[in-house]
């Protein structure tokens, strides 16, 4: 069983950044971050394999958030920067064993879920 532990949510201005941080013992996995919305469905919003060589990044926040990891601390990051009010969401980071390129943007093939940060931008 891994343990998932999301921190750095928090209520914010449009136009802030904002660095989320998952910990863990995620560093044999590769890792993604989820979001979802009041009524909406959870949505892809990056991943990162288990060394941190490849990363791919949902079209809504592709050239806004960066993802990254420290193995040696046991972390994942996303940054996100110039945030606006359709990013408002509980944030997920996931950990999942086996393939990098099967489906990395699935929510099914993940493994481990942490419980979720908040992140609310106001306009």
């Amino acid at each position: 069983q891994v343990q998932l532990i999301e921190s750095g949510g928090g209520l914010v201005q449009a136009g802030d950044s904002l660095r989320l941080s998952c910990t863990g013992s995620v560093s044999r996995y590769h890792m993604g971050w989820f979001r979802q919305a009041p009524g909406k469905e959870r949505e892809f919003v990056a991943a990162i394999n288990w060394s941190g060589g490849s990363t791919e990044y949902g079209e809504s926040v592709k050239g806004r958030f960066a993802i990254s990891r420290d193995n040696a601390k046991s972390t994942v990051y996303l940054q996100m920067n110039s945030l606006n009010a359709e990013d408002t969401a509980v944030y997920y980071c996931a950990a999942r064993a086996g393939m990098y390129e099967v489906r990395p943007r699935s929510p099914g093939v993940y493994d481990y879920w942490g419980q979720g940060t908040q992140v609310t931008v106001s306009s």
